[in-house]
């Protein structure tokens, strides 16, 4: 009797999945004649006559994201790896979409994925002075999001908490980490060789597409809707892409944020930055807080030769680095 009851259950499974796989592929035929736009957007580009193209592989692309940095690169990652799966509702003629957060392959309609354009203004190395140090939990969410091999090839250091010094006197603070892994801490490093990183990361998903370096000048905006953007590429070329989601994460330089916003912008202080080769530190793997006069200095390594000194220059004008004001500033007023 049991054992007719488990055959009952396994018969009742695959009828189920057989049923799921016949409508799932029914859909797919009366889709592959039909127009798609009500769910998706093409992206387009815009030809000498003014007629806007299909340019992306088969003209659906999801999402535009306008820049390649930390945001960019993550959301790139994410989204095009969240696997979408369409199922016909027995009791209803209408299409559920349900997002699934999975890698596993079912034999179904599957949609491995968000089509995602990324457009980004310079697409090589930078080299900058921000970013340079992940507290813990941030390579825990590296973790999470699958992409914590992006500090891994790059001489990233690990950071297990901070030293503290005034007037003579030192403290070591450390993370609490003793409830996680040992390999759980901060790491610092080059910002330009982590971004080219998770840009490798994101650029190897099939449906990343990640334009030839250019720069967005507008929103493309219909009755108050932003539809896509306007941008133009490095030889020139101008162009237009349109989705039915637009994500602006440019960075602090962003061209874009005035015709969303217009903040008031302060600016109290300036970090100027150094690179010390070949040096120690009095604590190892710890970043370096000096609380001195007229502003606090901070010291931590982002490869194994190299040390960032970063230093907060108060006001809203950075002394001249080409007539030598930087250099006697440095020497009179920060280094005593």
């Amino acid at each position: 009797m049991v054992d007719l009851y488990v055959l009952g259950w396994i018969i009742c499974a695959v009828l189920s999945l057989a049923a799921l796989r016949n409508f799932a592929f029914t859909r797919k035929n009366c889709c592959a004649s039909s127009e798609t736009g009500a769910t998706r957007r093409a992206v387009n580009v815009t030809t000498a006559a003014g007629e806007c193209r299909s340019s992306s592989r088969d003209g659906a692309v999801d999402i535009i994201i306008v820049g390649a940095g930390v945001a960019g690169s993550v959301l790139a990652h994410t989204l095009g790896k969240m696997v979408v799966l369409h199922l016909h509702s027995i009791f209803a003629s209408n299409l559920k979409l349900l997002v699934v957060s999975m890698n596993k392959q079912f034999d179904l309609d599957l949609e491995d994925g968000r089509r995602v354009l990324v457009i980004e203004r310079d697409l090589s190395e930078q080299d900058r002075i921000v970013g340079e140090l992940l507290q813990p939990e941030g390579y825990l969410k590296l973790i999470e999001l699958g992409l914590e091999d992006c500090v891994e090839k790059i001489d990233a250091q690990q950071v297990f908490g901070y030293a503290l010094f005034k007037d003579g006197k030192h403290t070591r603070l450390s993370y609490p980490l003793e409830k996680f892994h040992s390999d759980v801490a901060g790491r610092s490093f080059h910002n330009g060789r982590f971004i080219q990183r998770m840009r490798e990361k994101a650029a190897s998903l099939p449906n990343y597409s990640c334009n030839q370096q250019g720069t967005v000048t507008s929103l493309l905006e219909e009755k108050g809707v932003i539809k896509g953007v306007h941008y133009k590429t490095k030889d020139s070329q101008e162009l237009s892409a349109c989705a039915p989601l637009t994500i602006v994460c440019d960075g602090c330089f962003s061209n874009l944020r005035r015709s969303l916003c217009n903040p008031k912008v302060d600016v109290p202080y300036h970090f100027v930055g150094l690179i010390l080769e070949n040096c120690e530190l009095p604590c190892a793997n710890h970043g370096h807080v000096i609380l001195g006069d007229p502003s606090p200095v901070l010291f931590y390594r982002i490869s194994s030769s190299e040390i960032r000194c970063l230093v907060d220059v108060p006001g809203q004008k950075v002394p001249s680095i080409s007539n030598g004001e930087m250099t006697n500033y440095l020497k009179t007023v920060v280094a005593p």
